[in-house]
């Protein structure tokens, strides 16, 4: 509603400027001899232009959302209306000056005719003119509105990359992992130094690791894979041969783009829930290929599995599901499937 009185406020102080422009325009030039002739020509104008101007303001918006809509060309459509509208407006105008005294009923039609074919070609000009800044209008409008869905969109993406870095720290340091970590620790100190002093590299590496990764969106998947690597070394000193497993990605997708903390919280997943609860550990796998322009990361092992549906919302897979969405879009998912007796979860992504 505030929009269509704009638009008409606008439509009525532009035709009205126009007016004033072309009145100063025959008073300097002296075309008009007196007062009477100046008072005449000023009425004949405000009253054409006026009725015109509201006419195609009321009538021209209207039509031209509807043939936009149909997907008719809006040009011809323009030129018809403009004219139609002209013709309209001025033959209003010329019965309103001559129910007022202005013009005499015996010159009717050939003053009407007179200044329809003045104000045709002005009307035309200030329609296409009005059409081409509208059109101009509506494309910064578009472009705006793009780049404020894209900024929304990234600073989504790096809400959620930070959530998930944060999730990822807290896991990190969470009592029970640090607990258990440090506890590996000691035990090796006294049997395998090396070894202990090995466990404390890979602690520092994951943490590091945790906290560089929320600075950008994507990272090369070689750097997700020492993440992976290094918790599945700490987990490995805690389980024993209870958690088996093997990261097997082709060495020309190392510097394939992918999320950081993804590839890591599937794997998570899979040793937490799939792996080391079953009283014998079980086995996990990830693997990588490459399909046209996309990359599919997959995670499986021998638990029982789960439903991605059945995920509460706020849980790490539910954040990944989110951020490949702002992201991708359409183009990347993650998929829980069972194949072959093993649990399978699957992330594709477009290649970057």
């Amino acid at each position: 509603m505030n929009l269509f009185k704009h638009r008409w406020a606008y439509s009525l102080v532009w035709i009205n400027l126009a007016v004033a422009l072309v009145f100063l325009i025959l008073v300097a030039g002296n075309q008009l001899s007196n007062a009477r002739a100046l008072l005449h020509v000023l009425i004949y104008m405000l009253v054409y232009a006026n009725l015109t101007g509201i006419l195609g303001t009321a009538i021209m918006g209207r039509l031209a959302e509807k043939v936009s809509l149909s997907g008719h060309s809006l040009i011809p459509f323009m030129a018809v209306a403009t004219i139609a509208v002209t013709a309209l407006g001025c033959l209003l105008a010329q019965t309103i000056l001559m129910e007022i005294g202005f013009v005499v009923p015996l010159r009717f039609w050939q003053e009407y005719l007179h200044t329809l074919g003045t104000a045709t070609p002005l009307a035309l000009v200030f329609c296409f003119g009005a059409f081409a800044y509208g059109s101009m209008g509506a494309r910064v409008q578009l472009m705006e509105k793009q780049l404020h869905e894209k900024e929304v969109a990234e600073e989504r993406s790096q809400k959620l990359a930070a959530e998930a870095q944060l999730r990822s720290l807290e896991s990190r340091i969470h009592p029970h992992f640090l607990f258990n970590t440090l506890n590996s620790i000691s035990a090796l100190v006294a049997m395998n130094p090396p070894r202990a002093q090995q466990i404390v590299g890979r602690l520092a590496t994951l943490l590091r690791a945790s906290l560089d990764s929320s600075l950008q969106p994507l990272i090369p998947l070689r750097e997700e894979l020492a993440m992976v690597e290094s918790y599945i070394d700490i987990e490995k000193v805690r389980f024993g041969d209870k958690l088996r497993g093997s990261v097997d990605v082709p060495a020309h997708l190392l510097d394939a783009k992918v999320p950081p903390m993804s590839v890591q919280l599937l794997v998570e997943n899979a040793v937490k829930h799939g792996v080391t609860p079953l009283s014998g550990g079980g086995e996990f796998w990830v693997s990588a290929c490459a399909e046209k322009d996309s990359l599919r990361i997959e995670v499986r092992d021998t638990g029982p599995g789960f439903d991605l549906t059945a995920i509460p919302a706020g849980h790490g897979l539910d954040s990944l599901v989110q951020r490949l969405d702002t992201l991708f879009g359409a183009k990347a998912r993650l998929n829980v499937l069972r194949r072959e007796g093993y649990s399978v979860v699957e992330m594709v992504l477009p290649r970057v």
